[in-house]
């Protein structure tokens, strides 16, 4: 998931950093080219990929868990080594770690893109969320390095406005190539982004390190990756398996331990990458918590709504691209509204009202069925959820904030945004297992209405797993297909 919105506190990361090398007027102008290209790169990706999701299934054969697996394997990735991200560059350089994540990204975006069956291509995208893990705290940090104090924030927001416009362009502009070339154009569009990219900072950029923060935790990262990754993997699998069968029991056991470990060395490790004491604080807990139940609502609802918009509802790509754009847009513009709520009103009331704004948004995205106006059946749902989001995350973001000490504000950011992209992760694996049971169980229903012969119906059960991509048998008549094809639509729906 990533995300169609950028991450709770990457702005904070910006304004905690120290300024190790100011630049030159006209070399600012180049960094912040570099680093909103790269963020860029990172946003769209992160959200022309949900939409080309039913064109994957489709074109590769994929099932919905295959489709589940091309995210969760960029977001797995991506989670676990962000805050690892962050101290490579401390270390080893902070353009070098960047460049190396753009290359890989690169890489990985043509890999994605030359994938000939749906395992390679998950392969690829695992690939590209550790480059992501690298560009993305180095642009940030990039940012913070090369600007002073009193020019800082006006570069903060030139790269917010700016990332803001090409995160609202890209699901439609992916969704276009969809469309019109292929879904393989949304990763190569990656590669001409990249080499600008490169080039930029090569002439533009300066290095920079930090060497007062230059450990790296690489076991709390290979834990962490691990464990979250066992469990994804037995969340997705008991999907279709169920949570008796004996490989998910184990799977999931050793996840707990190995996420218990990973608590474990994070308490006796100098540097480490989580810092546990930071939780001691009920504030800085409370709002953690919160930013994994928003997030992880949103994740969910960002993985399934394409898919119903483009498989069910028969929107074209460019359309469903289009159809978060009213989102993406509140979020934008009320973005600094929002901010001085909290010194209207404290932070509770925004906190209360906001998720309560987007829970209703949640509830207007029930009511549509199969068919129907957009502007009737989405346009409220999105509109409510991108206001209560508007609403909550400023001020969610400022009593983070305000919970910690100035000199771990840098890495508070960093965790409240891991939190963030972990909340996703994990909730794809949940709901997709509410997904899929209720998919099942609906369509068992209408096919046994139906009154279809039993080679249908086996056929249909033994797709069930692709979920609306199901191919409908053409042997039956066009009104028999029509029914079949309207089933599978009511079952998603019901799911949804």
């Amino acid at each position: 998931m990533w995300a169609i919105i950028r991450e709770p506190c990457d702005e904070n990361i910006i304004r905690s950093g120290s300024t190790t090398a100011p630049c030159a007027k006209a070399r600012g102008r180049w960094i912040l080219a570099a680093t909103i290209l790269a963020s860029s790169m990172a946003f769209i990706d992160g959200t022309v990929v949900n939409v080309a999701l039913p064109a994957l299934q489709t074109n590769l054969n994929a099932t919905a868990v295959d489709a589940q697996w091309v995210i969760e394997a960029y977001s797995l990735l991506l989670s676990a080594f962000l805050l690892v991200g962050g101290s490579l560059g401390d270390h080893y350089g902070r353009r070098r770690i960047f460049l190396l994540g753009v290359i890989l990204f690169a890489i990985a975006s043509a890999a994605s893109g030359l994938a000939g069956n749906i395992g390679q291509l998950i392969a690829a995208r695992a690939f590209q969320g550790f480059g992501a893990a690298l560009l993305v705290p180095g642009s940030l940090a990039i940012i913070s390095g090369s600007f002073s104090e009193q020019e800082r924030g006006r570069a903060i927001g030139t790269w917010s406005g700016l990332s803001a416009i090409t995160t609202g362009i890209g699901p439609v502009l992916g969704g276009w190539l969809i469309e019109h070339v292929s879904w393989r154009a949304v990763f190569f569009i990656n590669l001409p982004l990249a080499l600008l990219i490169i080039l930029i900072s090569l002439r533009h950029v300066g290095e920079n390190f930090d060497g007062e923060n230059s450990r790296v935790d690489w076991v709390g990262a290979s834990l962490a990756v691990i464990g979250l990754g066992s469990l994804v993997y037995g969340l997705i699998e008991s999907s279709q398996v169920g949570f008796s069968d004996r490989k998910v029991v184990i799977v999931l056991i050793a996840s707990a331990v190995l996420l218990i470990a990973f608590c474990f060395v994070e308490t006796r490790v100098g540097h480490p990458m989580l810092p546990l004491a930071l939780f001691r604080s009920r504030i800085f807990a409370g709002t953690n918590l919160l930013t994994l139940l928003l997030y992880a609502a949103l994740g969910g609802t960002l993985f399934f709504l394409p898919l119903n918009l483009i498989q069910v509802q028969q929107y074209p790509p460019t359309a469903a691209g289009a159809a978060l754009l009213p989102f993406i847009l509140i979020m934008s513009l009320l973005s600094r509204w929002s901010g001085g709520l909290v010194t209207r009103y404290g932070a509770r009331l925004p906190l209360v009202i906001g998720p309560l704004v987007a829970a209703l948004g949640y509830v207007l995205l029930i009511v549509p069925g199969v068919g129907g106006s957009y502007w009737i059946n989405f346009f409220p749902g999105i509109v409510f959820l991108g206001l209560g989001m508007a609403i909550t995350v400023a001020p969610l973001t400022t009593t983070m904030m305000s919970s910690v000490s100035a000199n771990r504000a840098g890495i508070a950011s960093g965790v409240n945004n891991a939190v963030a992209r972990t909340a996703g992760l994990i909730a794809i694996a949940v709901l997709g297992i509410v997904m899929l049971q209720v998919f099942k169980s609906e369509l068992d229903r209408h096919v046994s209405e139906l009154r279809l012969p039993s080679s249908t119906v086996s056929s249909l059960r033994a797709q069930s797993n692709k979920l609306a991509a199901i191919a409908v048998p053409q042997s039956r008549g066009r009104e028999a297909e029509q029914a079949i094809r309207r089933s599978i639509h009511e079952s998603f729906v019901s799911g949804f």
